[in-house]
């Protein structure tokens, strides 16, 4: 099989600070913003990588989702517990020091791991966690 990923999906609660963290702190470029019902979906992604986004969507926006889970994926949210993603950079220290600058919430300061990675973890404004390797 020839398979890629294409585009992950996170949460966001509020349009204007997905894309303060996303493209103006991460970096990402901005590739879609599609608003529908009062609602805003925003693709963003690494630049020079157009085949790999991230979908910034409403939480629960679909019509399937009842109101108990709603509340559910809500209170996830709050917990930091909902969603999440991993990356890689080369150069973790320096990330690292962009996002504390940034007001980031630091989750977790680099670290080598036992089971062999350097990382280092953050959680964006509607709580997704994001865990940052070093490239080696």
């Amino acid at each position: 099989m020839d398979l890629t990923i294409h585009s992950s999906f996170l949460p966001q609660t509020d349009p204007e600070a997905a894309l303060a963290f996303y493209r103006d702190t991460l970096g990402f470029e901005v590739r879609n913003d599609v608003g529908y019902e009062g609602l805003r979906w925003i693709t963003v992604g690494p630049v020079g990588q157009p085949g790999t986004s991230i979908v910034l969507h409403p939480p629960a926006a679909d019509p399937g989702v009842t109101e108990e889970e709603r509340r559910m994926i809500a209170e996830m949210m709050a917990k930091g517990t909902f969603a999440g993603i991993n990356f890689a950079t080369r150069d973790l220290d320096s990330v690292f020091d962009r996002l504390q600058a940034g007001d980031a919430e630091v989750v977790q300061e680099p670290t080598d791991q036992p089971y062999g990675v350097r990382d280092c973890a953050f959680r964006d404004p509607f709580g997704n966690l994001i865990r940052i390797e070093e490239a080696r």
